[in-house]
């Protein structure tokens, strides 16, 4: 493509380009020199999992990578300990080196269901903040004033409203801008609520003697709830790495509105099917379906997708229970077991504790009958069949 073909294809979808007119000057030069261009985004690993609110960014580093250019995946192993700010009221706790580094293997594990592989650049901000001394820290830190951190929306909300701004928290954007000095980064890619922390990068990298940075902002995705972010602390996200099953069903069980919004984000659809959906000229319940199906086969392959759909007509449709249910055997003397317990032991749980929050949101059924009571326990003299929320079903035998 022509340098301001490619521009076209990068301003789509995106919010804020600063600047539009350096991006093609870059873009013609990139051209003109064969040497493509160094694309940032950094991911930090406070999660264990990437879900399709991370996948609007990704799948924009992936456009990237198809124009030819250099794509470098941030894991910001560092900044982690620190945790972003950004939309915080309160000081965010900070996560353990070892919760960082599980993390952090499932984030270059999972990202490669999009991103090439082969033609991406994985690199952990510790490699250099590890070996930054007090005073270089310091020397870094003397680059910017209390008074344009202050301008940053949440810092400024939480200052004059009386909540607590911890010092180390001011250094976060200032780390996160010095890693595109380090890497030289041409453009860096983040969400709309990090576009301070991205034109710091700029800053520094001009304090440094470097040509700054363009720095494009992608929408926020909202959560199933369709109305919050989407937050694995909150429970309205769907996990890429998550069974195809609990993927297609979770998406179809969003509303009409969040939909449009889902296919514009999220595919490559055509302006004209979403305005035929608009119209209603296409069944809302028919363009769910079709995203439930593209989505849960980006990540699955077109097999698992069509497996997840029938189970999904079958289960939810047809009102049948699914004709595959995978059996577990659990081993026990009690005559009784605690339901919580029985549903960790089974794998329907991480913990007791979870199975506990979910039968008390009515969440779980054994033979068909809801249970709401966490103190409940059930026979172990007959097999049970388990089921937690819409798509999850296993049937119980016990071992003696």
């Amino acid at each position: 493509m022509s340098p301001e073909e490619q521009l076209e294809v990068i301003k789509k979808r995106t919010v804020d380009l600063v600047d539009e007119t350096e991006l093609l000057e870059r873009l013609k030069e990139s051209a003109k020199t064969g040497k493509p261009l160094r694309i940032k985004a950094g991911f930090d690993p406070t999660a264990p999992d990437l879900h399709l609110g991370h996948t609007v960014l990704i799948n924009k580093l992936k456009e990237f990578q198809e124009l030819g250019h250099h794509v470098i995946l941030l894991i910001g192993d560092f900044t982690a300990m620190i945790g972003d700010p950004t939309g915080r009221v309160e000081t965010r706790p900070p996560l353990t080196r070892k919760e960082v580094e599980k993390n952090a293997k499932t984030y270059t594990e999972q990202v490669f269901k999009i991103l090439d592989r082969e033609r991406t650049e994985v690199v952990f901000n510790s490699q250099w903040m590890s070996q930054m001394s007090a005073q270089d820290l310091i020397q870094l830190a003397s680059r910017f004033t209390v008074a344009r951190m202050l301008e940053r929306d949440d810092f400024k909300k939480r200052y004059t409203q009386g909540h607590s701004i911890a010092i180390h928290e001011f250094l976060y954007p200032l780390i996160q801008g010095y890693d595109s000095c380090v890497l030289k980064a041409d453009v860096e890619l983040g969400g709309t609520d990090q576009l301070f922390n991205l034109l710091v990068g700029r800053t520094l990298q001009r304090e440094f003697g470097e040509r700054p940075q363009v720095v494009i902002t992608l929408p926020i995705l909202e959560g199933t709830d369709g109305v919050q972010k989407m937050s694995k602390s909150l429970g309205n996200y769907i996990g890429i790495t998550e069974p195809p099953e609990e993927i297609y069903g979770k998406v179809m069980s969003i509303s009409d509105e969040l939909m449009i919004r889902y296919y514009t984000l999220l595919t490559d659809v055509d302006e004209s099917y979403l305005e035929e959906i608009k119209n209603g000229r296409v069944h809302p319940r028919d363009a769910k379906k079709r995203l439930a199906f593209e989505l849960t086969k980006r990540f699955w392959g077109e097999d698992k997708a069509r497996a997840a759909e029938e189970r999904f007509e079958t289960v939810f449709v047809k009102k049948a229970l699914p004709e595959e249910i995978e059996e577990v055997a659990v081993e026990t003397k009690e005559e009784r077991i605690w339901l919580p317990r029985l549903m960790t032991m089974a794998g329907l749980s991480k913990s007791n504790s979870e199975a506990a929050r979910l039968i008390e949101q009515g969440g779980v059924r054994v033979d068909g009958t809801r249970i709401t009571e966490r103190s409940t326990e059930v026979p172990t003299d007959k097999p049970l069949l388990v089921q937690v929320g819409k798509r999850r079903f296993k049937r119980i035998v016990f071992k003696r």
